[in-house]
């Protein structure tokens, strides 16, 4: 569970409080003094979640959050909002930006601890849930996507239909869903993306969630039926 953290506040006696108390519970912990410093940070660590304030100098956490969004790489880094303000119309332009917790000081270091957690393990189940085919052979996933583009091809033209809601794939989910359409797995995206196999199991992760699928095959299956991706006449 333990990983890789970034810490983001301007508070030197809080900032210290909260990363010896995590790094107590074996997290790794960086920090960084406002956004602008984090957001250099988090570039260079990409960790596994993180923890910022809101009230920061120059770059505040509303700001810090928007340029994490913004990036493929962080779109889904979970990241926990600590506050003074705890006001609801606070809170709402939190969620609203894409945070994943809200917590407003002052909070007990355990509920903390318990939220990395809680949202560390949630992250890691969507991760094996985008690898989980990898232990499936190159050949018997072949196999099935051979097998779902037969029954479209055996129901015709009428089997593809227009997706039932907008799906707001990012250019590199895009990427990387024709490649697993293709056939490829995690390492061989990555390879051909020229990224980390980390960054592959992110992007999966969110077409599955994007998608309502939980594995590979039904990611394929409903990316053809719905005319997300053309089928390949040469796989």
């Amino acid at each position: 569970m333990p990983g890789q953290l970034v810490l983001v506040d301007d508070e030197p006696g809080l900032r210290d409080a909260i990363q010896a108390y995590l790094e107590d519970s074996d997290f790794t912990v960086h920090t960084a003094t406002n956004g602008a410093e984090g957001w250099e940070l988090v570039q260079r660590v990409l960790p596994d979640l993180v923890i910022s304030d809101v009230m920061m100098p120059q770059v505040d956490g509303y700001q810090f959050l928007e340029t994490l969004r913004s990036d493929d790489r962080f779109q889904a880094t979970p990241v926990i909002f600590l506050t003074a303000r705890g006001m609801t119309s606070d809170r709402i332009q939190g969620y609203e930006a894409g945070v994943d917790a809200y917590l407003p000081k002052p909070f007990d270091p355990d509920e903390l601890i318990a939220v990395v957690k809680n949202l560390l393990g949630r992250q890691a189940k969507l991760q094996a849930a985008a690898v989980d085919d990898e232990t499936i052979s190159i050949a018997e996933l072949a196999r099935q996507m051979a097998e779902i583009r037969a029954l479209l091809q055996q129901k015709g033209p009428l089997a593809i239909t227009p997706p039932p809601v907008q799906h707001d794939f990012t250019p590199r989910e895009e990427s990387v869903l024709e490649l697993v359409v293709d056939g490829l797995m995690n390492k061989e995206i990555a390879k051909r993306l020229e990224t980390s196999v980390r960054n592959v199991e992110k992007y999966v992760s969110r077409l599955f969630s994007k998608t309502g699928t939980s594995s590979r095959t039904e990611l394929v299956r409903y990316s053809l039926e719905h005319g997300l991706i053309r089928p390949n006449s040469t796989i």
